[in-house]
């Protein structure tokens, strides 16, 4: 039985295909149309998913949309109704897309759907899930547990905003949610919004922020913001924030409340943005931390999963593992929307179908993450030379160790291999490396290759063997989903006078031996290298350990800020040439910057719209 999953016109538009209950393909639709957070239709990842399989539109047992219009009109409406006559002007400019787009989303569906596979049936082979159901079932049925409580946690899906349930086997059961416009999500979005951030892009920049700052609001936070029970429900007040009837996420009154006006995007950050994005990283934890220990003890289930965009706060996930309340903790790699079209996909399979479940040993059903598109060498090698790209081709051997020498040389290294990674994070296949141990490469990533905000931490990817030795873990995570720090002998202790520095001041004190990926609290979010999962990865970074005695490197998304992840040798080959990455590894391919033509260097970063 073939399933697709699909994704789309919220943000993050993905593509999942299933086969009897093995997911096999799935990519998001910005990575082919190179448009950040795209949310059109995923046209371009549907055609992928079936290429890759080798299917046709007509073999689709199932297309399953990963929410219910219908029902997230209804709340557009009672949301209205609820605070009429304020709101009438966003009223006015949603309805209208939603009467013309959405309320007959299923026609327009089918006729996407016609577009790719003109079959003539898509209406009796078009089924809806829930949004939360989606969330749930993406973060279960790919886990290795047989067994688990499931948490999902976002802005809001239809009405839901968070939700808890029950897996086992094959049966995935709902036991309780928490309704808009009480929202963890849209809390930290109002935060995200109010220091000047991008909403539903921004987050992450928040959750590094914080630990440049102090939580001083903390406490005001939850006086006035949100009544948060001993079983981590809560409630907000709505009286401070203006996303259910206004244009913004905050109002006036939040403003007063924190002391002034939201921070415009590119205005200097202050103590006072860090202390903020302290105050709700520390609030959001609570929370989390309230409502998994609330849900270890009602279940008594020794496993937990967890989705939704709130899954991606690795920072709160790492805090979560600590407490030792679950046995397993496994969190869905495309927590976001996007991993929703993998989960429409297997709750159709799964729940609708009745279709049994197999596990996969130790592993999980995501493949290490590497889902998208791969290039073969021959392929590779074409594409680069019709752009005039200047290479030379090794055998493995070689490569790796050109490779090795490239990063202990303190050199950027671009490198791209096999299937591209599905999710928000690049795990070794579309990345960006660079030495750990060097402490100017943190700086020259974000300044020169990346062209982001300086106080943005960069993630360590290490062999799974050796990750307790460096850092205060000893865990699978694969995902670069879990905050730990280093390890206490590691670590370099800063003199009295680096103890009186405050905010950015922090930023170029050394604190490790890894210092590129050390973060001014120690903490590092880590991502393992698995064997199994990715051979070459494993064999690079073992490489790495021989030649210099440390297993682990700076791994970062193959992009700059305000672009997608690379996804095709040419994607590579602009960056590579945009920025100041000095080696390009595409496959069997290696690339030295100054072999390149430098005409074809480009004014990249103008390239994009900022995020």
């Amino acid at each position: 039985m073939w399933i697709l999953g699909i994704s789309a016109f919220y943000h993050d538009s993905a593509a999942a295909l299933v086969h009897d209950g093995e997911l096999i393909a799935a990519a998001q639709e910005e990575r082919f149309t190179r448009k950040k957070h795209d949310s059109r239709f995923p046209s371009a990842a549907i055609q992928y998913c079936l290429e890759s399989a080798g299917v046709k539109p007509s073999q689709i047992d199932h297309a399953v949309f990963y929410e219910k219009p219908f029902v997230k009109f209804e709340r557009l409406l009672e949301s209205y109704l609820a605070f009429a006559p304020r709101g009438l002007r966003s009223f006015q400019m949603a309805l209208p897309l939603w009467i013309r787009e959405k309320l007959f989303q299923r026609d327009s569906l089918c006729r996407e759907l016609e577009k790719i596979g003109p079959v003539g049936d898509w209406s009796n082979r078009l089924l809806f899930a829930e949004h939360h159901q989606s969330h749930a079932a993406s973060a279960f049925f790919p886990s290795p547990f047989e067994d688990a409580a499931v948490l999902t946690m976002d802005g809001v899906g239809e009405w839901t905003t968070t939700s808890t349930a029950i897996g086992s086997g094959n049966q995935l059961k709902m036991v309780g949610e928490i309704h808009y416009p009480h929202s963890l999500g849209l809390l930290y979005s109002a935060f995200t919004y109010y220091t000047g951030f991008k909403v539903n892009s921004g987050e992450y920049k928040v959750m590094g922020l914080a630990p440049y700052g102090e939580p001083r609001y903390a406490q005001k936070i939850f006086e006035h913001l949100i009544d948060l029970k001993p079983d981590g429900s809560f409630r907000l007040n709505l009286d401070y924030f203006d996303y259910c009837a206004g244009l913004t996420m905050t109002n006036r009154k939040f403003s007063q409340l924190f002391g002034g006006p939201p921070r415009q995007p590119e205005d200097k950050l202050t103590q006072h943005h860090m202390d903020l994005a302290a105050s709700i990283q520390a609030v959001l934890e609570e929370v989390v931390l309230r409502m998994t220990c609330a849900l270890a003890s009602q279940t008594g289930a020794r496993n937990l999963c967890i989705a939704g965009g709130v899954g991606l706060n690795c920072v709160a996930n790492g805090k979560v593992l600590r407490t030792g309340r679950f046995k397993g903790l496994w969190i869905q790699p495309a927590s976001g929307d996007a991993g929703g079209a993998v989960g429409a996909a297997l709750a159709a399979y799964h729940v609708h179908k009745g279709q049994p479940r197999r596990l996969h040993g130790n592993l999980d059903g995501m493949k290490g993450g590497f889902l998208g598109p791969s290039f073969k060498q021959d392929d590779v090698e074409r594409r680069l030379t019709n752009v005039g790209a200047k290479f030379t081709v090794y055998e493995d051997p070689e490569l790796l160790a050109e490779s090795v020498e490239a990063l202990a040389a303190g050199k950027a290294v671009g490198w791209f291999q096999g299937r591209m990674e599905f999710g928000p994070r690049s795990l070794g296949n579309r990345s960006i490396l660079g030495d750990a141990r060097s402490p100017t490469m943190q700086s020259l990533l974000n300044l020169k290759v990346k062209y982001r905000e300086s106080f943005r931490p960069f993630a360590p990817s290490v062999l799974r063997e050796d990750v307790k030795e460096w850092f205060e873990m000893d865990s699978d995570s694969p995902y670069m989903l879990l905050v730990a720090a280093v390890q206490e002998q590691r670590r370099i202790p800063m003199t009295p006078e680096q103890e009186e520095l405050f905010g950015i001041q922090k930023l170029n004190v050394a604190r490790s031996e890894i210092p590129a990926v050390t973060h001014v609290d120690y903490s590092a979010r880590i991502q393992t290298v698995h064997a199994e999962t990715n051979p070459r990865y494993h064999a690079l970074l073992s490489g790495f350990k021989n030649r210099t005695g440390c297993p682990v490197v700076v791994n970062t998304s193959f992009n700059i800020r305000g672009e997608p992840i690379v996804c095709t040798p040419e994607d590579a080959f602009r960056c590579f040439m945009g920025t100041d990455i000095e080696v390009l590894v595409a496959e069997n391919c290696f690339l030295r910057k100054e072999d390149q033509d430098q005409n074809l260097r480009a004014d990249y970063k103008r390239s994009f719209d900022l995020d």
